[in-house]
């Protein structure tokens, strides 16, 4: 561990609702280290917003716990919601089913359906990826503005990594690709990530209509983005936009996509 973070959590952990304020003597005793130490992680924590000063110079947490906690319980509200349209439809295409949120310029994967077929033992739930060469992170980065994908990229070179030789490194083509994705409503990771999967994936809108998250379907076989993708891009994106729905989501026209695979 490292001794200085431990100390900060530390810090942190003895704020409650029957102590809500503390001062930096209080903190000092109950954590035993000298006042120097405390005022110094005290003030590294005061610029990320994680502890405010109050006007008795004591200290309470700041408005960062808050933020956090608040997308803790978005991401649970979200994986909630959507586990059950998206076993309905793992059930349906037999191939693996991710849920993901974006977490700056990364997805973080919040809830899984593996298949049988997957070689991987484990879980993708609690695993980041790139935004630029995932079918998941793709579908955000679709419908941000695009200002915000300029910031990500354009104005940073060196941030489109080689994963494989099929990821998309030049901006201009990545770009390319998002107006296609944008056009058809759903995205596709020909092993833009990892060699031999195929994805595809559709994005998740809010009440306020802004992107929170995506879903997915991966495979092994590339039929998932040949001969099979018309079926499971309609499954996807029907998905998606029930996802979305129960999210709060209103849509400005009615979707194209009106089946899911197994036509409802």
């Amino acid at each position: 561990m490292i001794a200085s973070v431990a100390k900060a959590l530390e810090i942190l952990n003895l704020f409650s609702t029957a102590e809500p304020c503390l001062t930096l003597t209080t903190i000092s005793k109950r954590l035993g280290m000298h006042k120097s130490t405390a005022h110094h992680l005290l003030n590294t924590l005061l610029q990320y917003g994680f502890i405010e000063q109050q006007a008795d110079d004591s200290y309470a947490l700041g408005k960062t716990i808050i933020a956090l906690t608040q997308n803790i319980l978005v991401n649970v509200e979200l994986r909630d919601r959507a586990a059950p349209l998206l076993r309905e439809l793992a059930d349906t295409c037999n191939e693996s089913v991710y849920l993901t949120v974006r977490d700056g310029d990364r997805v973080l994967y919040i809830y899984a359906i593996e298949s049988s077929q997957r070689l991987l033992a484990r879980t993708a739930v609690g695993d980041y990826a790139p935004l630029y060469c995932t079918a998941v992170g793709k579908a955000v980065l679709a419908f941000l503005p695009p200002a915000e994908v300029s910031r990500l990229y354009a104005d940073r070179p060196d941030s489109l990594v080689a994963f494989t030789p099929h990821t998309l490194t030049n901006f201009r083509q990545l770009q390319d690709d998002l107006a296609r994705s944008r056009s058809r409503g759903y995205t596709v990771d020909n092993q833009e990530h990892e060699l031999n999967t195929f994805c595809v994936g559709a994005p998740i809108f809010d009440a306020h209509n802004a992107v929170i998250g995506a879903c997915s379907i991966s495979g092994l076989d590339t039929e998932i983005i040949d001969s099979r993708l018309e079926v499971l891009s309609g499954g996807v994106v029907y998905t998606a936009q029930q996802i979305s729905r129960r999210m709060g989501y209103v849509p400005e026209r009615m979707s194209m996509v009106r089946q899911n695979m197994a036509g409802k």
